[in-house]
């Protein structure tokens, strides 16, 4: 971890010590998580205020905490940062760090696929230099900020994930990161809760490609729906992919083998063979940006091929595992309209010697468009060739009531009020040879049936 001093500290916040420890060396908001060493700033939240947890984070070995002013006067003896607002001072202190840092930061956006985006552009571009990346998901007001306080003062890459669900937030964080690159991946309804429409989403991801400096890079996928609409946004060179037309980089799939792929870059001599260690065309998308990315970094096609098939999935995202010899998929670390049919096209690649499940909960943040969405997913399964539909709570009841309407016969679906009942259900009819998908937001913990399936 990066080491801070405390008048770097005070002088980027505006804040005052009182008691200043010799350093810090980390940034933390839990104290579940903190470790020895680390600056806790005491934020409030929804739920809980961090003021009551400064005791607990100081106990754990905590070099000092950043508190509003009023709370330090009241505790004259301890290791605090005085400050207005511990927000407003982990982003002022983040900005500040950034300002030291001689790393290029690459900037992934997109409703699907930024986190298997940033995943691989990382593990590509590790292998010209040291790379700093968004730890899990931290990807909005709190997080970023938090990972950029962990980018080692020698790393060469930052390769961070933008996300948002509202309209304006992703501009003020493309101000603290300050990226060089920008990568946009699939622009689709999601978050579609706060936006008027699909139009106005891809308006709002242009924002990191706006914020690019005139002699940036923007990479784009040029098979997407808003393409156009995200190149006129862009003020600086750009890189295109695509596995359909002409582009800086065209891939190929090859679709008698899982995952295996080439890619002609403009310029080169001929195409080059690549394996995805995941299956899917929507990963082979994902990887064409990844690889746009590592080579206008002198990344060697060797490395990449090695870095590419070594890639392994961030948790809950296609992690498969066996019971009782039948194949299960837990994809369920999020869901929404487009990624859920990638993930269903890409599960009915599998070959199998048995029956399909897929097992699929509810997409969130839709908004009033929830309904006709799942309804329209419902319809999409129903479509899928001998397929059988376990549907898990209220919202994948409007997945199911869509298959129905679709045309799926009734003994090819159930409705489950929990995801114990969805265990209940694979237990008692799952054989060996079988395939089963598990698919749903976050919120829906859907990960939760192959809990129970397993251990009961």
């Amino acid at each position: 971890m990066p080491t801070f001093a405390p008048t770097d500290l005070a002088q980027w916040s505006g804040g005052v010590w009182q008691h200043a420890p010799a350093a810090a060396t980390g940034a933390s908001i839990n104290t579940q998580t903190l470790k020895p060493g680390d600056l806790f700033f005491a934020l409030k939240g929804a739920q809980a205020d961090g003021h009551d947890y400064v005791a607990d984070a100081l106990a754990r070995g905590a070099a000092g905490a950043v508190v509003r002013r009023a709370f330090a006067k009241k505790h004259a003896k301890l290791p605090l940062l005085a400050v207005a607002d511990p927000a407003a001072a982990l982003r002022a202190i983040a900005a500040g760090y950034r300002a030291t840092l001689t790393a290029k930061f690459i900037a992934i956006t997109g409703s699907v696929g930024k986190t298997t985006v940033k995943e691989m552009t990382a593990d590509l571009l590790a292998t010209v230099g040291p790379t700093a990346r968004t730890h899990g998901n931290f990807n909005n007001e709190l997080g970023l900020p938090l990972s950029l306080l962990a980018v080692e003062p020698d790393a060469q890459f930052g390769v961070f994930e933008l996300g948002m669900n509202h309209p304006g937030e992703l501009a003020p964080l493309c101000k603290l990161l300050q990226p060089s690159i920008g990568i946009v991946t699939m622009v689709g309804p999601v978050h579609f809760e706060f936006f008027a429409s699909v139009q106005a989403i891809a308006e709002e991801k242009a924002a990191v490609l706006r914020c690019l400096p005139k002699d940036g890079l923007a990479i784009l996928d040029a098979d997407g729906d808003w393409f156009e609409l995200l190149r006129n946004a862009t003020p600086c060179r750009l890189l295109t992919t695509s596995l359909r037309a002409a582009a800086d980089y065209v891939g190929r799939i090859a679709p008698e083998l899982n995952g295996a792929f080439t890619v002609t870059e403009r310029g080169g001599e001929s195409a080059v063979a690549l394996q995805n260690s995941i299956p899917g065309a929507h990963n082979i998308r994902n990887a064409l940006l990844a690889v746009a990315a590592a080579r206008a970094q002198s990344a060697s096609w060797e490395s990449i091929r090695a870095a590419l098939a070594a890639y392994e999935p961030v948790g809950l995202r296609w992690q498969r595992s066996a019971w009782r010899e039948a194949l299960i998929i837990n994809d369920a670390y999020n869901a929404s309209p487009p990624s859920m049919a990638a993930a269903l096209r890409t599960f009915m690649e599998i070959p199998t010697t048995g029956q399909r499940w897929v097992v699929l909960g509810g997409m969130l943040e839709l908004g009033v468009a929830a309904e006709d969405l799942h309804n329209e997913l419902g319809h999409f399964v129903a479509g899928l060739p001998e397929v059988n539909l376990i549907a898990v709570g209220e919202l994948g009841a409007w997945i199911a009531s869509g298959a129905f309407e679709a045309g799926m016969t009734p003994d090819r679906i159930e409705i489950c009020d929990g995801c114990g009942a969805a265990a209940a259900i694979l237990r008692a009819r799952l054989r060996a040879g079988d395939a089963v998908l598990l698919k749903a937001s976050r919120g829906e913990k859907l990960e939760r049936v192959l809990d129970t399936l397993t251990q009961t």
